[in-house]
């Protein structure tokens, strides 16, 4: 319960600490939505000028790169069989992980290698868990971080985005459930235009070649 009340707290007083603290938490293995955080920061970035959008982009981004290098971290240092036991344990369950949530994110891992790290910021149910997979498949930490960065940079600035429009358009008590409605569709969006730009940029390559 007093951790509920901190957050509620941290969500009552943004500031560029409590946006990098709770987006630390929301990629780590304590997970709830960057919903509730980066849009609120940048409804009240265009509401009153008391933040600056863009350090509220940077600072959710390096607080999700925390965040997600604290998984990637226990995943290296614990391995596959304590990762599993934590997420079929009952503390596990109570952080809304579970052995089929890491699966997935360990088969969306195997599948597209180490650019999971960028796209799966952006896949619903994946986003917080594909650190996992890439400390297990011990992942170049410099590759890591960045693909992780600029993933979590794009999500964020369309959160951030998306947030700064709402505010002329819906009021602050009905942002939240905006956002999320939406969110979803703008990930797989997202994802589409990474997707065909990468592959513009390997046609681009080969071509040369």
């Amino acid at each position: 319960m007093e951790s509920v009340q901190f957050i509620q707290w941290c969500l009552e007083h943004l500031n560029y600490w409590t946006i990098t603290l709770l987006m630390a938490i929301e990629s780590s293995f304590i997970p709830f939505p960057s919903e509730v955080v980066v849009p609120p920061a940048a409804y009240k970035a265009a509401a009153t000028g008391e933040l600056n959008i863009w350090l509220v982009v940077m600072f959710a981004t390096v607080g999700a790169s925390i965040g997600a290098l604290i998984n990637y971290y226990l995943a290296l240092w614990l391995g596959k069989p304590i990762v599993y036991k934590f997420a079929n344990s009952r503390f596990g369950h109570m952080c809304l992980i579970d052995q089929e949530k890491v699966e997935t994110a360990e088969k969306f891992f195997n599948k597209h290698g180490v650019i999971a790290t960028l796209i799966g910021r952006l896949v619903p149910a994946v986003r917080q868990l594909i650190s996992i997979p890439a400390g297990l498949a011990k992942m170049n930490l410099g590759k890591f971080i960045a693909f992780t960065a600029l993933g979590a940079g794009i999500w964020n600035a369309v959160l951030a985005a998306f947030g700064w429009y709402l505010e002329d358009i819906v009021p602050e008590d009905q942002l939240i459930s905006t956002v999320s409605e939406y969110s979803h569709e703008i990930g797989y969006v997202i994802i589409g235009l990474v997707i065909l730009a990468i592959g513009y940029l390997i046609y681009k390559g080969i071509k040369k070649k």
